[in-house]
């Protein structure tokens, strides 16, 4: 589901506290030669508010069983982000298809500055203090995408000095 990302770190859901977060249901057609058949589609993001989230997508004839479904392929696509202070280590640009999502972290107090699929996500992940911008596209789906486009890209100053192969002390006295 996440495509090849340098410092992804994946988490198994034994032991976490998860809590979801519906971020969008549709009703989807499909039109064969007997009629039309409705469906729903769900997405839904779910985390433990400290640094684990994930996000799945559920299809069903009924609601309930497409968003359980959304939950169930969430826990399975679960990755670490790293959160500095309750809010994110540096900006970040995250894109996927037409939706384009801007974050930049705030300082404490600030809330989450941050609508609908967006907000979801970074309120599933712990994130309290953010500034974010979404452009382009309003699809749920890739704006839930875009957001994690976004997170997977962040770096802290840990992974940093060990991609450099130096201590911490010299990341940021240069």
């Amino acid at each position: 589901m996440f495509k090849s990302y340098k410092n992804i770190e994946r988490v198994k859901p034994s032991g976490l506290e998860l809590k979801d977060h519906l971020v969008g249901v549709q009703r989807v057609t499909k039109v064969t030669k007997g009629g039309r058949t409705f469906g729903f589609s769900a997405i839904v993001v779910v985390g433990n508010g400290n640094g684990v989230v994930g996000y799945g997508l559920g299809k069903s004839q009924d609601v309930a069983t497409a968003i359980a479904k959304a939950i169930e392929d969430a826990k399975k696509n679960l990755v670490r982000v790293p959160i500095l202070n309750q809010t994110l280590p540096h900006e970040q640009k995250g894109k996927y298809g037409g939706a384009k999502v801007y974050l930049k972290p705030a300082s404490h107090g600030t809330g989450v500055i941050a609508g609908g699929a967006v907000r979801a996500v970074l309120e599933s992940v712990g994130v309290h203090d953010v500034l974010s911008k979404s452009q382009g596209s309003s699809n749920p789906h890739n704006v839930v995408k875009a957001t994690f486009d976004a997170l997977l890209n962040l770096r802290d100053a840990h992974t940093i000095a060990k991609q450099r192969g130096i201590s911490l002390e010299k990341v940021f006295n240069g």
